[in-house]
């Protein structure tokens, strides 16, 4: 199941200038959480489709450094730096230090052997907000879409 949502005060209480993706992964939260924090996973589903990643630090806790860059399919490089603002089993929030300048928290809640990811990017202005959503809605599905592939291959 999979469910976007455009920054809309109305709509499931997403805040102004945010993005809301929500899936359910036929995952336990705890794999889900795995996936996120575990660099060895990370690297393999994090961004859209045909990027992959070079890690250069990964600092997990509150304060902490991820800064990485994200190949892409065309061979461009792009620079990541993100700091973690909390770190629990339950939510991730870190805030993206360069631009896009926004804020990501991710939820993980537990369905009956399930996990409902929710995944909220909120963008600092209407600017930024409206010249990234266009291209950040399908990334962030493709995001997701690899993300459940890692699952499964973590599951095996």
């Amino acid at each position: 199941m999979t469910e976007n949502l455009a920054a809309n005060n109305e709509i499931n209480g997403a805040e102004e200038y945010e993005l809301v993706t929500t899936r359910v992964l036929n995952a336990s939260p705890a794999l889900v959480y795995k996936a996120w924090t575990k660099p060895e996973h990370l690297a393999q589903w994090w961004g859209p489709s045909g990027f992959t990643n070079t890690f250069h630090e990964f600092d997990l806790r509150p304060g902490g450094i991820w800064e990485f860059v994200m190949h892409g399919p065309n061979g461009a490089d792009y620079p990541n730096k993100s700091e973690f603002v909390e770190i629990g089993p339950e939510r991730i929030v870190l805030r993206h230090l360069c631009s896009p300048y926004y804020q990501l928290t991710a939820t993980f809640e537990e369905l009956g052997g399930k996990t409902r990811l929710t995944w909220r990017q909120r963008f600092e202005n209407a600017a930024v907000f409206n010249a990234v959503k266009k291209v950040a809605l399908p990334a962030n599905e493709q995001n997701l879409d690899r993300l459940e592939a890692q699952l499964q291959r973590m599951s095996v």
